[in-house]
């Protein structure tokens, strides 16, 4: 009954994600119905000592990531820079290539630190024009964003400052660089699959006498040349953060040491406040260098970011901090589904799957899949189970490196089924219906999760991490 219990909670969010119905406000029902069940007298010191504990550390460790992420992505965009390099990478492959324009340009951007969400309002405008000009389907449009923006930049490549390779580094003390060789062969398993995929799509579309589609909705405005800053120019940000990030994980440890304490100076104050470092190096070396990439952006065009600085970065940030508190409420429902008698059934079940890395694959993406969200699905699941993915990585002689890179990349498996959040407002933007368009998406999201089996195979085999 308890484990039925725990089924419930999950399916229930599930569906009230589905239908598009605030997680904020019903993760913390969910959770609490499953307390209501178990042990009733226990749901207000759940909600307070576990819930809102559980969700408030999240917050402080990873709310500034999400702040400062939107705010780039913001100035980014305002300085016309993401615009800039989209135009440049189209006039290079030219409308024949547009499938493969579309996911370089995703790629780099959210190698660069843009958000996903942001990735997808910048592009789109583009991939549209070039999709119309090769005359080829607009339905396939969403799958090839997916590619480029929800899958190998996401998770897979190393040093991606995007949400789901910064989580594990609190858990495993790794950094975003942890396992490269293992996350550059998942992304070229995941590119060379996807962009297969996808041309085959579009070949037997061209066959079969199928254009771009007749009476399109929600089509931009078509590009016209406007004055752009130069490519090389609207780069610089973006690779600043990247190096820097690399940098500043090297520097940060070797700068404060394995911990750092201090004693504040306030009147009265004598205990002193200590940091394990090894926790947060990564998470200071991501905030650095994306401070440090605004910075660069407001310098090399002051001008045209500096009028409509104060209404972008209000609405980067309030996007920021729904998108932080989405996650956070998951991270809290984790919690506390974590501490139902439910949870020790379930966990058991999965406990059933051979292989520490396998075990922890499959237990990432499944419960990715029903929160509807990669990084809700991975704070789950590192939240309940992390000292035992640990403990067995320790037991087998697995570097946590490399459960850092399959966790993150599971995560990004099957968390775009059709209620995640992304690909509905991807879905939006393109003027497109799941019926129309989901298919790609899914085909995206099933060769993502093939490719974490195939990362854990190398490393079996190989020991390449």
């Amino acid at each position: 009954m308890s484990f039925l219990i725990v089924l419930a909670a999950l399916g229930f969010l599930m569906a009230v994600a589905y239908r598009g119905a605030s997680v904020v406000l019903f993760a913390p029902v969910a959770a609490l119905g499953a307390v209501l069940l178990t042990e009733p007298r226990l749901i207000a010191p759940v909600f307070t000592g576990v819930y809102m504990d559980k969700m408030a550390g999240f917050l402080k460790l990873y709310l500034p990531v999400f702040v400062l992420g939107a705010v780039f992505g913001k100035v980014i965009e305002l300085a016309g820079f993401s615009q800039s390099i989209v135009a440049s990478v189209l006039k290079l492959v030219g409308p024949r290539r547009a499938i493969l324009a579309v996911v370089l340009v995703c790629g780099v951007l959210t190698y660069g630190g843009v958000s996903l969400f942001v990735v997808v309002f910048a592009v789109y405008p583009f991939a549209a024009e070039l999709f119309c000009r090769g005359d080829i389907p607009k339905r396939l449009l969403p799958g090839t964003i997916a590619l480029g923006a929800f899958s190998f930049t996401m998770d897979a490549v190393p040093g991606t400052p995007q949400i789901q390779n910064i989580i594990p580094t609190a858990f495993f003390g790794t950094t975003a660089y942890a396992a490269p060789w293992l996350g550059a062969v998942g992304a070229a398993v995941i590119l060379g699959a996807g962009l297969a995929y996808l041309d085959w799509r579009r070949r037997r579309a061209k066959a079969a006498g199928e254009g771009y589609g007749a009476d399109p909705l929600n089509e931009p405005e078509p590009f016209r040349g406007e004055s752009l800053p130069h490519p090389l120019v609207a780069v610089v940000p973006l690779v600043l953060v990247g190096v820097l990030n690399k940098a500043f994980s090297v520097a940060i440890p070797a700068w404060y040491g394995p911990t750092v304490s201090f004693t504040p100076a306030a009147v009265g104050a004598s205990t002193p406040v200590a940091q394990d470092v090894s926790k947060v190096a990564a998470l200071w070396a991501v905030e650095g260098a994306l401070l440090v990439g605004i910075l660069s952006v407001l310098f090399l065009a002051w001008r045209p970011v500096v009028g409509r600085f104060a209404g972008g970065s209000k609405s980067a940030v309030a996007g920021a901090m729904l998108a932080a508190l989405n996650t956070a409420s998951e991270y809290g429902f984790g919690a506390v589904v974590a501490t139902l008698p439910g949870f020790l059934a379930f966990a058991a079940a999965l406990a059933a799957v051979p292989g520490p890395l396998v075990n922890e694959a499959v237990t990432v993406t499944a419960l990715a899949g029903v929160t509807g969200s990669a990084s809700g699905g991975l704070s789950i699941a590192l939240a309940g189970l992390s000292d035992t993915f640990i403990a067995n990585a320790h037991a087998a002689g697995i570097p946590l490196e490399v459960c850092h890179r399959v966790a993150a990349m599971a995560s990004g498996g099957m968390d775009t089924l059709p209620h995640n959040g992304a690909v509905i407002t991807l879905l939006a933007v393109t003027g497109l219906t799941h019926r129309q368009a989901y298919g790609p998406i899914f085909a995206v999201t099933v060769i993502k999760t093939a490719a974490v089996g195939v990362v854990i195979a190398v490393y079996h085999l190989t020991g390449l991490v």
